[in-house]
């Protein structure tokens, strides 16, 4: 049988830089994340997004909805670039991004880009004008747009006008497919009348966000079958827990292994005061588990049977695991590569050996019963056997050995 990957290759789509990063242009799919902090309260949003960065989050957006939160943005940026944190930051306006944008010049110059929503920048005749103010901001501090349409607050005049023109037809169409045209004509409209206004083509990013899978799926289906601009994939209000990962998971793996989305976000309602950055791990574990990018070594762990009543193999995978993600900031810059680590924690002698050998560095346990001795395996071969209460430490620093002899000699010999 053959292995090789049975996915499509990615549609191409226009690059757009965005701070020190591409999106689309054949660039690998970028994650990106959004704080939930007062964007006015400059310590909280400083560290929120330096904690999203250090996550993974490739770009970071943040609120910019009134006076306050315009203030505080060039401050939030020069924090950021003094301690080091190079995340490029989005602005999300609504309803008055274009009064913000032209009152508060130096938050328009601190963002990386805007990201506006057809369907709330005005209303019937200040619609075209406070658009076109938005994008002349654009175009004057060199700034890409997300043109970002959402069928929450879909453009209720486009939506009528759609909907009485298919009321005329022979044999109208489903409500639902008239909305879901409807989301993306709102996109391509405005994408064209930005390029009337002078926004380059290479500055744009459409988006197209429903709360439904199939809507998701057939809806980027047809935009990008319509359009060659670089596309943001997210199901918007996509929930908390295992029901948000599950449905932007199905979605997301559908279109991107069509090739369709050039960056991407899980948009999970956080449990309360748990940390933001698990939309950017799952982000992460999806594209790493299609085979699209690596971002951190991944545990390989049974789940568990009849044979490992002993938690032993559950608390050492979930040690590693922790381990390896908060080594990551620290091996990313001292160990390049280190990401496609494959590492396996086994509970017994059934798969655990195969497993073991297969991974970079794995480790079997015995299962129930049995003495606690556990052989390592590191690049196929067995090379010790770690026995007693300390299984756990011992396993963690062979595999903080590993790291750094191997993926250490390949960062001199590049130098």
């Amino acid at each position: 049988m053959s292995t090789d990957k049975v996915y499509a290759p990615r549609r191409a789509s226009i690059g757009v830089r965005v701070g020190g990063v591409t999106v689309g242009g054949g660039a690998p799919i970028v994650v990106q994340s959004m704080t939930n902090t007062d964007t006015a309260e400059v310590d909280a949003t400083v560290a929120q997004v330096r904690d999203l960065w250090e996550a993974g989050s490739e770009l970071v957006r943040i609120t910019v909805n009134d006076r306050r939160a315009a203030r505080a943005v060039p401050e939030i940026r020069a924090r950021l670039d003094a301690e080091g944190c190079a995340a490029p930051l989005v602005g999300d306006f609504h309803y008055n991004g274009h009064q913000l944008l032209t009152e508060f010049p130096d938050c328009a110059r601190a963002l990386d880009k805007y990201r506006i929503n057809p369907g709330n920048v005005g209303r019937r005749d200040k619609r075209d004008t406070q658009f076109a103010m938005i994008i002349e901001q654009a175009i004057a501090h060199g700034k890409p747009v997300r043109i970002g349409v959402n069928w929450g607050s879909l453009d209720e005049e486009l939506v009528t006008r759609l909907m009485d023109e298919n009321a005329a037809r022979p044999e109208p169409r489903d409500a639902a497919d008239v909305v879901r045209e409807a989301m993306v004509v709102s996109a391509l409209e405005s994408a064209h009348r930005a390029e009337e206004l002078g926004l380059a083509r290479d500055r744009i990013i459409l988006s197209c966000k429903m709360s439904g899978v199939s809507d998701l799926i057939a809806v980027y289906r047809d935009l990008a079958a319509r359009t060659d601009h670089a596309l943001h994939l997210g199901l918007t209000e996509a929930g908390m827990g295992s029901k948000g990962i599950v449905a932007s998971a199905s979605a997301l793996a559908i279109l991107l292994q069509e090739g369709i989305g050039d960056t991407i976000r899980i948009s999970l309602t956080p449990e309360p005061g748990a940390p933001r950055r698990k939309e950017v791990e799952v982000a992460q574990e999806l594209l790493q588990s299609m085979g699209f990018r690596s971002f951190i070594p991944l545990v390989t762990a049974c789940p568990g049977c009849g044979r490992t009543t002993s938690t032993l193999f559950q608390q050492l995978a979930q040690d590693i695991q922790a381990h390896i993600r908060s080594q990551m900031p620290v091996w990313r810059r001292k160990y390049p590569g280190s990401e496609a680590l494959k590492v396996a924690v086994m509970g017994c002698i059934v798969n655990g050996p195969g497993e073991s050998k297969h991974a970079d560095i794995g480790i079997s346990l015995p299962g129930n019963g049995e003495d606690p001795a556990a052989p390592v395996f590191i690049d196929g071969q067995k090379v010790s056997t770690l026995r007693g209460p300390s299984i756990a430490e011992e396993f963690q620093a062979m595999v903080e050995e590993y790291v750094a002899r191997r993926f250490g000699e390949a960062a001199d010999a590049a130098e």
